[in-house]
């Protein structure tokens, strides 16, 4: 880790940014863009709510990060070491009576299949859902310090194959903490969506055993690499249409338009970070257009809040924002941990 890295916070930075993120999506999910533009004004003037109160995408990234810290606490990060704690956490988030933040149906299933302790987490996996609720939470996987390109892609995956067993969103989880990754380590964000492609292309055909097991067969395909392949080769259409889209885009017009609403996994990734390099530099714009979309607002706002934050750290952030977002202690101290 670089001493640029400790200097700008960027684990802080990331997990502030996914929260304000959220909050500022919140009140706009599952409305058109005329809507909120009736209800909040200008999209470049839209403030953070009060009180700040944030979605399930925060709980449970949260949730998985509290699990890392456990499993890390007693050793290596392992496939085992690793499921039991994040379990556990995701099904105290399932029995939360603060889990009442309109949850995606996918995680509930699941998580009210993961509490049967006899049961194999993949039996509870949701083979056929590729929703974003895997990808909107996987930040903490890019942000640990200290994990191996195998670990960290294997800990992507398995935590998106505990709710949501589809290879697209096993993949494009992987690649969400491969961004958030890069982007903390200070890659230029010109060359991001072509770091990503390579990525993409190297593991195409790499099922995770290790960490996956037998989960591919759940699905019809084949073999493990053709069901593995099939989510890469998805993340990598909707990264050709990204690409296009960061040329073209005019940042007055609804990002989804381009790269999708973000309901699924592939282009919750592409759409929330077509709305990061449409402002990489504005990082409080790029929220901003994120939350104004006809799409899974929170979920886009709360990924291009983690690759803004993740790439200018903890500072870039209003400090009247980031002292008043929910859970502002909890992402401090995680915060703090990975930095």
């Amino acid at each position: 880790m670089t001493a640029t890295t400790v200097r700008k916070r960027a684990a802080t930075g990331a997990l502030l940014g996914l929260a304000l993120g959220d909050a500022l999506g919140f009140p706009t999910e599952f409305n058109d863009v005329p809507s909120i533009l009736a209800k909040c004004g200008p999209w470049r003037e839209m403030e953070l709510p009060k009180p700040a109160i944030v979605t399930d995408d925060t709980q449970m990234t949260l949730a998985l990060g509290r699990g890392l810290r456990t499993a890390m606490d007693r050793g290596l990060l392992a496939p085992k070491r690793m499921e039991r704690p994040v379990r556990e956490e995701f099904v105290d988030w399932y029995q939360s009576p603060e889990n009442n933040r309109a949850p995606g149906r996918t995680c509930l299933v699941a998580c009210n299949l993961l509490k049967s302790e006899g049961r194999l987490w993949q039996d509870a996996s949701q083979i056929h859902s590729k929703g974003c609720g895997a990808n909107m939470r996987v930040a903490p996987v890019g942000l640990v310090p200290g994990l191996s390109d195998e670990q960290r892609s294997g800990a992507a995956q398995l935590q998106s194959a505990l709710t949501h067993g589809h290879p697209t969103a096993l993949a494009a989880s992987d690649l969400t903490a491969h961004a958030v990754r890069l982007l903390a380590q200070g890659a230029e964000p010109t060359g991001l969506v072509g770091l990503l492609r390579s990525y993409a292309v190297e593991n195409r055909t790499r099922y995770h055993d290790r960490w996956l097991g037998d989960l591919w067969t759940r699905s019809q395909d084949p073999t493990a690499e053709h069901f593995i392949a099939r989510g890469w080769d998805e993340c990598l259409e909707i990264l050709e249409r990204l690409q296009a889209a960061v040329r073209s885009v005019s940042p007055e017009t609804d990002p989804c338009l381009a790269t999708g609403e973000g309901w699924i996994a592939e282009e919750a990734l592409a759409t929330g970070l077509l709305c990061f390099l449409l402002f990489v530099d504005e990082p409080v714009t790029a929220l901003r257009r994120a939350a104004c979309t006809a799409g899974d607002s929170d979920s886009i706002a709360a990924l291009a809040g983690a690759f803004a934050g993740a790439y200018h750290g903890a500072e870039v952030w209003p400090t009247e924002w980031a002292d008043r977002i929910e859970y502002q202690s909890e992402l401090a101290t995680l915060g703090a941990l990975w930095d």
